[in-house]
């Protein structure tokens, strides 16, 4: 039984990391698809349309050995080191969005790139870089700047849970099939109170950190920080909290663990005497 147990624990966190990946790689639910070919030159290049759609798009961008947004990243250095910056490399400057290839990002590559590729070429990308990005730069606040740094949305203001929380937090639901996960994003000094997962069987929660800067803290434990890519195992019927640092907005994804009879008991917020203790 106790292998049992462990094999299907194990199983359910290689579904998570899976599920993980492929969210952070396209955002998007299915194979990449594209129909520009038929739709611009069907009748002019019906053998050309078929190529681009079902060869390059279908098949090719849609192999194991890659992520979409990797072969995004490539396929733009590639464009722009031949000289390409026309409404070729706007389209893949789009796609390489959709594929969650963020503003930080992208000015990163095309800066790498220029010493390589040349310095008009790159002036000629950011230009085209600038304007599909226009909406993420649009924002010069501190929320604005801390979206740039994930891929995954800060979503809208967390109003349901509103009093559950010291400061103001944000939810962004991210997927509702297999394992319902959400991205949760914190204010500096934000935090959840105590509260528990209740479950008569299995249940609790993970959080993976995605950007910024954290704690969590079970009841009795030192308070536990956390940085992008720490994962925190939450079992079942303990008593936590966890939120932003005094100095950094903060985001983890919260994913439910599947369990039986489950339930959420909110209790004591975290107040500012415990919290301003925290790290000293």
């Amino acid at each position: 039984m106790k292998s049992k147990k462990y094999n299907i624990i194990g199983a359910l966190f290689v579904g998570l990391f899976a599920l993980i990946l492929n969210i952070q790689n396209t955002m998007a639910d299915g194979k990449i698809t594209q129909t520009a070919g038929r739709e611009q030159l069907g009748e002019f290049a019906p053998k050309f349309a078929e190529l681009n759609d079902d060869v390059l798009f279908g098949e090719i961008w849609n192999r194991p050995g890659l992520t979409a947004r990797e072969r995004s990243m490539i396929t733009i250095s590639t464009l722009i080191g031949k000289g390409i910056i026309d409404s070729s490399l706007s389209h893949h400057l789009k796609f390489a969005k959709q594929n969650g290839v963020t503003r930080n990002e992208i000015s990163e590559i095309l800066t790498h790139i220029a010493f390589y590729a040349g310095w008009p070429n790159a002036w000629g990308a950011f230009r085209l870089a600038k304007d599909v990005w226009a909406e993420d730069e649009s924002g010069s606040d501190a929320k604005a700047e801390f979206q740039r740094q994930m891929i995954f949305p800060i979503g809208q203001p967390n109003d349901a849970y509103a009093k559950y929380f010291v400061g103001k937090s944000y939810l962004a639901r991210i997927s509702d099939s297999q394992i319902p996960f959400s991205n949760v994003t914190f204010q500096p000094r934000c935090r959840n109170n105590w509260h528990i997962h209740r479950a008569d069987k299995g249940g609790g929660q993970m959080l993976v950190c995605v950007a910024g800067k954290g704690w969590y803290q079970e009841w009795g434990k030192p308070a536990r920080e956390m940085r992008p890519g720490d994962v925190v195992h939450i079992p079942a019927n303990v008593k936590h909290w966890h939120g932003a640092a005094s100095d950094s907005w903060f985001a983890h994804l919260a994913f439910e663990v599947p369990g039986e009879n489950l339930s959420n008991e909110w209790l004591e917020p975290v107040s500012d005497e415990h919290y301003d203790k925290l790290g000293k």
